[in-house]
């Protein structure tokens, strides 16, 4: 039993890591391969361009239906690590709470 409140409390953490690279990840891809939308992304319409903003019109890509518009697998298995991700990791955690709550 301890192996798996291990794993689940193991498995969280790596699910929420992996959200976390998959936006970078996506960054990347959309750098190398798009970089016409890309620079939509990066360069904004009136101000300096910067991290924060460059990540907050990320944010908007990756919660839009852009990305799956472009048809590209690999960016659309990135970006379903980056939405499901998270809610997996609470899952995990939350089935680990569970069994100690429950075990104890």
């Amino acid at each position: 039993m301890i192996v798996l409140y291990l794993a689940l409390l193991v498995g969280g953490v790596g699910l929420f890591l992996m959200s976390y690279l998959a936006q970078f990840r996506l960054a990347g891809l959309l750098r190398k391969r798009y970089p016409e939308h890309w620079q939509v992304i990066a360069e904004p319409d009136h101000g300096r361009a910067s991290a924060f903003r460059t990540w907050i019109r990320m944010q908007h890509v990756l919660r839009s239906p852009v990305l799956p518009a472009l048809g590209d697998a690999t960016i659309n298995g990135w970006r379903q690590v980056w939405r499901y991700g998270p809610w997996l990791g609470w899952l995990c955690w939350f089935a680990a709470l569970a069994m100690r709550l429950l075990l104890h």
